[in-house]
């Protein structure tokens, strides 16, 4: 559909939501062909689908004003690790989540 509208950027809002394991993994290898002819965003929960992004980001709440404001901030390869490792492990990561996630990166 996107190649017959012409749509320049696609936006897949927690599309992984309910699935996991090799029907993600199925799901990324769609959304890389999609992104050879748009630009796909996708946020996501899945450590999988995060780590076969080509850039990550993270999306936050500043709460220290008077007024909420939603950020991005682009990760650099070390913070990309130690926020897949948190997806995987929760907020204290161990060694182990960490090394998974880099393991992830990879394939």
């Amino acid at each position: 559909m996107a190649d017959k509208m012409a749509f320049p950027t696609l936006i897949f809002d927690e599309i992984d939501t309910g699935i996991s394991g090799e029907v993600a993994l199925q799901m990324v290898r769609m959304m890389k062909e999609i992104a050879s002819r748009h630009q796909v965003i996708c946020i996501t929960h899945l450590p999988q689908v995060a780590a076969k992004g080509e850039l990550h980001y993270f999306v936050y709440k500043d709460n220290s004003a008077e007024r909420t404001v939603s950020k991005i901030k682009l990760l650099t390869h070390e913070e990309r690790v130690e926020e897949l490792a948190k997806m995987i492990a929760g907020a204290n990561p161990s060694t182990s989540s960490r090394e998974s996630a880099k393991e992830l990166l990879l394939n």
